[in-house]
């Protein structure tokens, strides 16, 4: 597995998030993180990239231990976009995605011509090569978000994380990104898995649907979880039908 929570407990202050947790997520599946503000999403999401603790349990990344490894290993292992908007004048897309490469360059940080390569390929599989001498600051939020996960991929971790990537996304675009993590999880064999409050984007487009239930979490096959009666809970007591011909949740 790429991931595995045993039984962890995460806190906010003196609030606890999540308890006793146990998940796993495979390589090659696209898992969308949901839940209420103030569930944990985000605190979940930093714990598994090793930049949050945990209150109790363990988290493994493909095999090892999360607290094993040295950060240059956890760097190579699991990449981390934030919902942050990237702004940076005179920062152009191809700097940062060469940012992905450092846990893999020389001691001063330079780039070697198999990196170059690595991140003008990562360009092109978002869709981005046009825009390698763009500069951050005149792109769409789109296109920063590409850029952003362009930058993950030339990182070349089998894990990638996502805070809230649609988050700033009109409809059409939210889609089209999604799809984009669908086809890097499935073509790539990356195990990704992303917080949202996109539910149609959930149940339409991801293999699973990892739902937070303060203390809780249900992790099921997107179908599977349209049927356990769980997004009825979320929406406290609501009915929720999801039309696979129009890609919408119906609530009754």
């Amino acid at each position: 597995m790429s991931i595995l929570l045993d039984h962890i407990t995460l806190s906010y202050d003196s609030r606890t998030l999540l308890s006793e947790v146990c998940a796993t997520f495979s390589p090659g599946t696209l898992t969308a993180l949901i839940g209420r503000n103030g569930t944990g999403k985000s605190t979940l999401l930093r714990a598994i990239a090793g930049l949050g603790d945990v209150t109790a349990g363990s988290v493994e990344l493909c095999g090892h231990p999360l607290t094993e490894l040295s950060a240059r290993q956890r760097a190579a292992t699991v990449s981390f976009v934030t919902t942050d908007k990237v702004r940076i004048a005179n920062l152009t897309c191809e700097d940062v995605v060469s940012l992905g490469r450092a846990p893999y360059t020389n001691w001063i940080g330079r780039m070697q011509d198999e990196d170059r390569a690595i991140v003008e390929h990562a360009l092109q599989r978002v869709g981005m090569s046009g825009f390698a001498r763009k500069t951050m600051d005149r792109m769409s939020d789109g296109e920063c978000q590409r850029v952003m996960i362009a930058r993950a991929l030339a990182q070349d971790t089998p894990v990638i994380l996502l805070d809230e990537p649609t988050a700033f996304l009109d409809l059409p675009n939210r889609y089209e990104l999604a799809t984009l993590l669908r086809r890097l999880a499935r073509d790539e064999g990356k195990c990704i898995l992303f917080s949202t409050h996109d539910l149609d984007i959930a149940l339409s487009l991801c293999d699973t649907v990892a739902l937070i239930d303060t203390p809780t979490l249900h992790s099921l096959p997107a179908d599977a979880m349209v049927q356990s009666g769980y997004l009825e809970r979320l929406f406290s007591g609501r009915s929720a039908c999801f039309d696979p011909a129009t890609r919408s949740v119906r609530l009754r």
